[in-house]
Formats: C-alpha cells, structure tokens, sequence
C-alpha cells in the first residue's frame, strides 16, 4: 500500500478512476490476508483424534488439508482438518461445513453474487459484471453452475410439499378482505432432448415448454374513481416448467402460506384455458372464478375477424359492451346468428361458442365491478414478462428444464421480496 501510495503522488496527472480502482484492489488484498487470518487461527475444524459421521460412525483425524476459496475479497487459502470415516470409506470436513463451501470453491457471499448476476442477465454478462463491479475474476460457465444450484436449493425452499414462510410454518395473518390467486403459461425455448415425442403447434417437434406462473396478491381498497388498488408490495410469485397438478399444489401452498384460511374472499384470475379452472375447481372450490377481460375480447375479435371480414370491428365492439355489461347470453345469442361465409369458418364460430358457453359465470364483468373486484390477470402477465420473458428468452437461447427452473425460481425469490429469507434459512439450515 505504502509502496502504491507513493508512486502515484510521484505522478503529475491527477486520474481518479485509476486511483479509485488501484485502491480498492489494494485494499481488496489486505482485506484477503485478514480474513485468511481470521479463516486459519481458530483450530481450522480440528475436533479431536475421532469425530463422528453423518451416518453415526467414528471418523478418524487424518490431516490438516489447504483448499484456496475465492472470496469478495479475493483468493485465501483455508486449512482445515480432515476426517476419514473406515465404514463408510468416505471422508468429512467438518471446518467445510461451517464455511459453507462443501464441494466449492467460492465462497457463500461470492455465491450470493453470482447467483444474484445469473438470474438478472445472461451468464456471460454476469461474468463480465462480477469483473466490473466487484473485481472478481469467474468464467460464465462458473456463474451458470452456481445459479443453477442455489436456483435448486431455491426451488427445494419452496416446495409444495410444506407451507413454509422460511422456516417451515405458515404464516399467521390478520383477515384478509380479498385474496388474488392468478396464473398463467408462457413458452420457454428448451434443448431439442427436453421436447422429444413433443408435438410443435406448427412443426412436427416442440420448441418451447410451458412454464406456469402463479402470484398472490391482496386487495384492501378502492381509489377515488372507485377501481380496486392492489395492495402495494403484497405480490409474490411461484413458477416453474411442471405438470399442471405440480403446479396446482405449488399455488396452493403460496395461497396457504400467504393465508388463504384468513381470507374474507378469495378470487382466481386467468385467461380461460381448462387448466387453469381444473386447478380452481380442487384447491380453491370457494373462489369467485374471474376470466380475464382482455382475453374474452380477444376471443371476440379472433372470431369476428376472419368471419366478418373488413367490417368485423363494429360487431365486435359491440360484443364488446355486452361483456362489459355481464351479458354473456346476449353475446352467445348474437354468436349463433353468425352465418359462415365458408364451410371451415363454422368450427371456429363453434370453438368460440363453447369458450364463452363454459366460461360464461366467470364473465359477470359488471357485477364483478360492482363488488369491486379486479377483472384482468395483468398482474401475472407482467410477471410472465418480467420472470420469464426478459430472462428466459433472449436471443439464441436454449434451456434445459432443470436450468430454466432454477433460474424462474431465483427471480420468483426476489420479486416475491423473498430473497433475504431464503439467503437466511441457508444459514439456518
């Protein structure tokens, strides 16, 4: 530092940047030989000449052994005491454990960074930022690895086998008066192996898998025009490429966990397609039961268009203030008056039939408003967007199943605001 200090006042141009960097790289490594101090004068895990196993045998004390961690500070080498277990011939590091760096070499908070880096932006840009930002040096295959396993161990945090709130148990709150459940699919470009015997909407193989995404919400109040507000910051987030009976106990549990018991009302928004009613119908069989505005128009509009031809739109609108006013009979009356120009056009005027048949108690639009209900799953759209779309489908990218759902589970973590809870629970656990 001394050494540093006194060339660059023998310098005649003042150049912070330089400055600036050249310190925190200094002082990066004198902050390396402390921790590496700190790491080495505690007995280094050394726990007697036996230590037991996981399994419940005897370990026996073989040797101090070095391993070289990469920290936010940089490299440091950690001596630790290694155990040997005869009856399962297989060895333990107890001092390992207490780190947090079994089986790696990075440490948990440059962990944290790369797993942060990975789930915002694609993993060579992560590299380059963990460069930038933090001066630490890892390739992009090294930032994917260890995304995809804390994205693992995300996914495990929230599995939809407990209701946790990060520590196992649910989550006790007041009365809620009105609890959201809404959910959606979106496409996801995968690995040509993750679609096989999958059939493609336009060619013979799939290109893309679903990936399901739910969130909660609550609602307390109207603004000033009367329209409901959603609750500010109440939104969390579950997601993941899985059957739909998967994804329906994943929900579920979220519901639960962010106390569906304790709501006045509960409500389910989505966008019409069977999954998403059968899901409803098991788990939330008291909910009002909410297809989305936007999507009802649309299917309006995918039909008039190639019936009525250039002059669809004033049919439409028409149709459509009958949804805005609740009255699905009168739409379905004006659908079975439709004449097909062609032969073929008769299926789709008898597929939107039956959409707006089977969906026509969840289309009560008016009354829903006048209940001061949400009548738009916009709110999980977004999150399609935002989760999925802005990470999961960049340019040229392909997925694995496994990758893709570890990535969906880190973000699902930080918009749900949840990220400290689960970095905590590692701890814990």
């Amino acid at each position: 530092m001394e050494r540093w200090l006194g060339q660059v006042l023998e310098e005649d141009e003042t150049d912070l940047e330089a400055w600036e960097m050249g310190l925190r790289d200094r002082m990066h490594r004198v902050g390396a030989v402390l921790l590496e101090q700190l790491l080495n004068g505690d007995g280094k895990g050394y726990e007697g000449s036996r230590s037991s196993c996981p399994q419940g045998h005897t370990a026996v004390f073989v040797e101090h052994r070095s391993k070289q961690v990469l920290t936010v500070l940089g490299l440091v080498e950690v001596r630790r005491a290694y155990y040997h277990c005869p009856t399962c011939q297989a060895g333990r590091i107890p001092r390992d454990e207490v780190l947090d760096i079994v089986g790696s070499s990075f440490s948990p908070g440059v962990r944290r960074m790369m797993s942060r880096v990975g789930s915002k932006e694609s993993f060579q840009d992560g590299r380059q930022d963990l460069k930038e930002l933090a001066g630490l040096e890892v390739t992009a295959k090294q930032v994917e690895r260890v995304s995809e396993h804390l994205g693992q161990q995300a996914q495990s945090w929230q599995a939809p086998t407990c209701s946790l709130d990060g520590s196992g148990k649910v989550v006790k709150l007041k009365s809620i008066p009105k609890l959201y459940i809404a959910y959606d699919g979106t496409g996801v470009p995968v690995v040509s192996r993750e679609t096989e015997g999958r059939a493609g909407k336009q060619s013979p193989q799939a290109k893309t898998r679903e990936a399901k995404l739910g969130c909660i919400f609550t609602q307390t109040a109207l603004d000033e025009q009367g329209q409901p507000v959603r609750d500010e910051g109440s939104t969390t987030y579950v997601g993941a490429i899985e059957p739909a009976e998967a994804f329906g106990q994943r929900i579920y549990t979220e519901a639960v966990r962010r106390g569906l018991e304790h709501a006045q009302r509960a409500i389910v928004l989505g966008d019409g397609a069977p999954w998403i009613w059968k899901i409803a119908d098991l788990h939330f069989p008291q909910a009002i039961q909410i297809v989305d505005l936007y999507h009802a128009r649309q299917h309006v509009a995918e039909l008039a268009k190639p019936v009525l031809g250039s002059g669809w739109k004033p049919w439409a609108e028409a149709r459509y203030r009958e949804l805005d006013q609740g009255k699905v009979e009168a739409l379905l009356g004006s659908l079975l008056r439709l004449q097909a120009p062609q032969p073929d056009l008769q299926t789709t005027i008898d597929k939107a039939l039956h959409y707006f048949q089977t969906n026509a108690d969840r289309m009560r639009y008016a009354q829903f408003r006048r209940q001061g209900l949400f009548v738009g799953s916009g709110v999980v759209e977004a999150g399609c967007k935002t989760i999925v779309g802005q990470r999961l489908k960049q340019s040229g990218m392909h997925w694995t199943v496994r990758g893709a759902n570890a990535i969906i589970a880190l973000r699902c973590l930080d918009l749900s605001n949840l990220w400290e809870d689960f970095w905590e629970s590692r701890k814990i656990s």
